[in-house]
């Protein structure tokens, strides 16, 4: 009788850290619903773009989450058609977590590296494509 109790308490605990990303991702996402990155003055400019003028890979990210979060797909992708993109398999690795976390079970991989080599040549790609005449369409 008294395993069920130790093993149900070890399993919230076990919860606490996704929920607490989970938590902390909703605060950042509530934060730019409501503070609009439109609007100049409220966010600090990209540092890249402010040294160089030119857009790095995540410039367009905070306006492509405020219109994510009212619902606004067309205008995300116009931002910043990765981070869009990067929601998908973000939400996929944090119920793969939560899974892992209730049931107990080990990590039994860490990302292969040339899925890390392939992810760092495409925002490479997309760094430099989006501030070509010819990726004009992939600018913020």
């Amino acid at each position: 009788m008294t395993a069920q109790p130790v093993e149900s308490e070890s399993r919230r605990l076990a919860l606490r850290a996704p929920l607490g990303a989970a938590a902390a991702g909703l605060c950042a996402v509530t934060l730019v619903a409501l503070v609009d990155p439109n609007e100049p003055g409220h966010y600090p400019t990209c540092p890249f773009l402010s040294l160089t003028g030119l857009f790095c890979p995540g410039c367009g990210s905070l306006r492509a989450v405020h219109a994510l979060a009212h619902g606004d797909i067309t205008a995300a992708i116009g931002s910043n058609v990765l981070t869009v993109l990067a929601v998908v398999p973000l939400v996929f690795l944090w119920l793969r977590w939560v899974r892992r976390s209730w049931t107990g079970t080990a990590r039994t991989w860490a990302a292969p590296a040339p899925a890390l080599w392939a992810l760092l040549v495409v925002l490479c790609v997309f760094g430099v494509l989006r501030n070509l005449p010819v990726g004009a369409a992939l600018a913020p």
